[in-house]
């Protein structure tokens, strides 16, 4: 299974406010293209995530910029005390088939 490692700014898309990000780096981003299987819906990639102590399943999506974007659940930026602003490490692992 294949693991990438990185860091980026949580942001909030446009809206309502609901929806954090980190946007995937271009090297990742491009690893995960190559690699990842059969994408889902809206061109979706499953991962495997894991922030700080807190690890769970979901997808990666395109953005416009060739880079992919990671939602963060609520529960994990309560659990993980993490704020629009700041940087995170984070774990990501390519789902398998």
């Amino acid at each position: 299974m294949t693991e990438l490692r990185f860091s980026g700014e949580v942001w909030i898309a446009p809206g309502d406010g609901s929806w954090h990000f980190v946007t995937v780096p271009e090297d990742p981003s491009e690893v995960i293209h190559l690699e990842s299987g059969p994408r889902v819906g809206f061109g979706s990639v499953r991962v495997r995530v894991t922030v700080g102590g807190s690890s769970w399943s979901t997808s990666v999506f395109p953005n416009t910029r060739d880079t992919y974007v990671l939602p963060l659940k609520r529960s994990v930026r309560d659990a993980e005390g993490i704020l629009a602003g700041d940087v995170i490490g984070v774990t990501l692992h390519l789902a398998t088939a």
